[in-house]
């Protein structure tokens, strides 16, 4: 089998199923009583990523190195990442909200790499001689991979702003700071329960208070209800259109999802940035030489280590982690493909001029 034609059936085929997932996943986000949607996003996503590891696998026998050389090649190894790493944070999450984030950015990339580059950029080529080591492995597929976990983490906490409307709501979430763990308002009583516990203030119950029904139509004080009340303190809070219980179990989920995934690229590109310095005292006999794309990566680990630092240390949930994680996703694209139209630096050969 000719292998360069394998490929570009496999980039084209990649393209054509991301876009049709994109499809589905908005698709299911607009008609939600339409369950089979959602498994029909999983399964794109799912043959999406398989055709991208196919594609790399005849990239890696065809040219006889790891397929992390170019441009070309490192834009299909991230888009392999964000599915890789959609499909656990959907399995997570049971939400398909994810897809309607990554499933765009994953199908763009794609695009970018089939239909913008280049040909002479999409071939394979030799290796520079900075590149023939082992470390091009280590280092670049691991930095690949993390920010293929913080890009999804970042999008998952602009789709958590979407679906809060950017207001400042406090949620049980994962952080385990100071105020890490706040009551979501919720007391799970049966029926026939009196409930005399006072409500929880206003603020902690994002505008109003949440409580259990004391009386149903059976009598038998079996059935647990649940009625929203609202309480005078929330009033004023409530008049900013308070988020629904469904609403807010969403939010939840992807303020947690979203600082697990970002937890799990963290410690990845930490792993990547000290594989770079070593390889690169190997190559150029110097750790750190402030290279564009190392002060980036730099800029990039500041970032999320200040966002898992508030979460961690401080108890940081909902709005404000979530605008640093957004703006975590722009540092990750100038430290991955901005300094390559900025500035020449030691990372060249993954220029486009």
């Amino acid at each position: 089998m000719n292998l360069v034609v394998l490929q570009n059936w496999l980039d084209n085929a990649s393209f054509a199923i991301l876009f049709l997932t994109m499809l589905v996943y908005w698709g299911g986000a607009a008609f939600p009583n339409l369950p089979y949607l959602a498994a029909l996003g999983t399964a794109g996503m799912a043959i999406a990523n398989l055709c991208i590891a196919t594609l790399l696998g005849a990239r890696w026998i065809e040219a006889g190195y790891f397929p992390l050389s170019n441009l070309y090649e490192s834009l299909f190894f991230l888009t392999w990442g964000i599915t890789a790493v959609h499909l656990i944070a959907e399995n997570s999450s049971r939400s398909r909200l994810v897809g309607v984030a990554t499933a765009p950015v994953a199908m763009a990339i794609t695009a970018f790499a089939t239909m913008t580059l280049p040909s002479q950029m999409q071939a394979s080529e030799p290796l520079v001689p900075a590149l023939k080591s082992n470390w091009l492995m280590m280092h670049v597929s691991v930095m690949m991979l993390s920010y293929s976990a913080l890009m999804v983490g970042s999008l998952l906490a602009i789709a958590f702003l979407v679906v809060t409307r950017g207001q400042n709501i406090q949620l049980q979430g994962s952080s385990v700071g100071t105020g890490g763990y706040r009551s979501n308002g919720y007391r799970l009583n049966k029926a026939s329960e009196l409930i005399s516990q006072s409500p929880a203030p206003a603020v902690e119950n994002n505008g109003f208070a949440r409580f259990e029904s004391s009386s149903n139509g059976n009598g038998n004080g079996n059935t647990a209800v649940l009625n929203l009340i609202t309480t005078p303190e929330s009033q004023a809070v409530a008049s900013a259109e308070p988020l629904s219980p469904q609403r807010l179990s969403l939010a939840e989920t992807l303020d947690n999802i979203s600082y697990r995934i970002i937890g799990l690229g963290f410690p990845l590109l930490t792993i990547g940035i000290i594989a770079g310095g070593v390889w690169a005292n190997e190559a150029w006999g110097s750790y750190w030489s402030w290279d564009p794309k190392e002060t980036w990566a730099l800029i990039t680990w500041l970032v999320f280590a200040a966002y898992l630092h508030a979460r961690i240390t401080r108890g940081w949930q909902g709005r404000s982690p979530a605008i640093l994680a957004s703006t975590g996703l722009l540092v990750v694209w100038v430290c991955y493909l901005g300094v390559n139209l900025l500035g020449k630096g030691l990372h060249s050969y993954g220029w486009f001029f």
